[in-house]
């Protein structure tokens, strides 16, 4: 059975080849980040796996790719990329992978945290542009942190925040406990933390989940930093709540479209802290994550 890394970057190529098994399935490497839809099907090669990290799966362009059975997703984010439901009427099974880089999302959620309370990326942008700039932080010991969804990488939020003297906050669609941690309701999450920290998995129910209502609830003055997915944020509203400074600040790592255009309103505010879709980016995290794939492709090979 044969597998196709589709838009393998050089790390992710390399991790690949040092991790592979003589008894592994055949894994094609494809060297390019930057695939079109268009070109799956020919990069494919009549492949019954398909690798992707970020590359588009439309399913007119699935239904081109002939041999196509199973895409391995590096992520949990694979509905940003394709449709779920119609690739299984196809009967192509979609395998995510979860749990990889926890910790590393965790710690970008905390590290955009820190640079939203402390202004750092205004001050460390009006110094290279000669504006010696001295802004009023926030100090956040004592501060209550509010999380928005109790997974993985939520649960290591958690635990360094604590580490920090914060206070948290939680809901969670489903029950759960954790010590040190207040389970509570949305409504209340909203109107009590000083930061918002956004941890949904986007689907449809998720999607535009901080909705304007919900936003406008939001404890005026509050930083809002998101490392899950930008659909699951209303972007106007978001926008407009900085705008007015109902949000101090936002720390942004997804976005609802990606790459960010460069004229796009965010990258004019100065009270946003913007960073490219990277909080996974880690050699630890990586490693998780061709691990899990490779693991994937042998259960499926086993089949």
């Amino acid at each position: 059975m044969k597998a196709v890394f589709v838009d393998a970057s050089a790390t992710l190529a390399g991790l690949f080849g040092a991790q592979r098994r003589p008894s592994d399935p055949d894994v094609g490497i494809h060297r390019d980040e930057d695939v079109t839809p268009e070109q799956l099907p020919g990069v494919l090669g009549g492949a019954a796996i398909a690798i992707i990290d970020h590359t588009n799966l439309p399913t007119d362009i699935a239904r081109q790719c002939s041999g196509l059975k199973h895409v391995v997703f590096l992520g949990t984010g694979a509905r940003s990329y394709m449709n779920i439901e119609e690739l299984a009427a196809l009967g192509i099974e979609v395998h995510l992978i979860r749990g990889y880089g926890d910790t590393a999302v965790a710690e970008c959620a905390i590290a955009l945290m820190w640079a939203a309370a402390r202004d750092l990326a205004l001050m460390d942008r009006g110094i290279r542009a000669g504006k010696w700039l001295r802004e009023d932080a926030m100090q956040l010991t004592g501060k209550t942190l509010g999380l928005v969804g109790f997974g993985g990488i939520a649960m290591e939020v958690a635990r360094i925040a604590l580490g920090t003297g914060m206070k948290v906050l939680a809901w969670n669609r489903s029950a759960k406990t954790c010590p040190g941690v207040t389970f509570t309701d949305i409504d209340d999450l909203l109107a009590r933390s000083d930061v918002v920290s956004v941890h949904l998995l986007l689907n449809d129910e998720t999607r535009g989940f901080l909705s304007r209502d919900r936003i406008a609830n939001i404890k005026p003055g509050a930083i809002l930093v998101n490392t899950a997915r930008g659909a699951v944020v209303d972007e106007a509203a978001m926008i407009e709540a900085l705008k007015s400074g109902h949000l101090r600040h936002a720390g942004l790592d997804v976005f609802d479209i990606e790459p960010l255009p460069q004229d796009h309103p965010l990258t004019s505010l100065d009270n946003v802290t913007l960073s490219a879709h990277s909080a996974f980016r880690t050699p630890e995290a990586s490693e998780n994550l061709v691990s899990a794939a490779l693991d994937h492709c042998r259960r499926i090979a086993r089949r």
